[in-house]
């Protein structure tokens, strides 16, 4: 898949995934956040936790489903951009935070086939 299509479905996910948690109470934050660790697809409240959320949008399954695309490698690099993210932010410094996995299949149309949201789906050791 090209660049700009694999961008663009990236995009798509991230859309459904931002409404998906919205719908569940869920305040948005930040999108796309990037340092030098990688990039944090979506910054979520969830009460009183801050969420880093990981989305990952397949179209179909022939390689896999989306849940399975997180590697170790990967998870290594979320929970550096968490630390960087809250480094640079001194009012969040003492922040309860997590990272979750949304895992979206789209359909030929664009549209949620299924959508799989896990909580804390990366953690430390």
């Amino acid at each position: 898949m090209p660049a700009t299509a694999r961008r663009q479905l990236g995009t798509r996910g991230e859309g459904h995934a931002r409404r998906y948690l919205e719908a569940r109470g869920y305040q948005f934050v930040t999108a796309n956040w990037r340092c030098a660790a990688g990039e944090l697809d979506l910054v979520m409240r969830d009460g009183d936790e801050l969420v880093f959320v990981e989305v990952k949008t397949r179209r179909g399954e022939p390689m896999g489903s989306a849940e399975e695309a997180v590697t170790a490698a990967q998870a290594k690099r979320l929970l550096l951009a968490g630390e960087w993210f809250l480094a640079g932010q001194t009012a969040l410094a003492d922040a309860i935070w997590r990272i979750d996995l949304v895992a979206i299949t789209l359909d030929q149309t664009n549209a949620v086939r299924r959508l799989t949201h896990i909580v804390n789906a990366v953690s430390v050791g």
